[in-house]
């Protein structure tokens, strides 16, 4: 393998230390997902809809007030189209 240099004003080893972090954290990632899904297969197997434990997880994400002012808009949608 050649030894990286600097070409265009890239300095080739910093770029390579770079890339190798995220390759590593890529791996990390990929850990944690299948971590996160057995513990969803976990409650799947207790007993726990899975579906509205993961609509859950993205609302806790969400900060109260944007989260309240989307459910405001479509509950407003809803009562607009008849299915409140």
């Amino acid at each position: 393998m050649t030894k990286p240099t600097n070409v265009g004003g890239v300095a080739g080893e910093r770029l390579i230390l770079l890339i190798e972090r995220i390759e590593r954290l890529s791996e990390e990632k990929a850990g944690i997902a299948a971590d996160i899904t057995d513990v969803y297969a976990e409650a799947k197997s207790a007993g726990f809809d899975t579906k509205a434990m993961r609509q859950i997880v993205k609302l806790r994400k969400i900060d109260r007030q944007k989260r309240q002012e989307e459910e405001m808009i479509l509950e407003t949608y809803k009562s607009a189209l008849g299915i409140s």
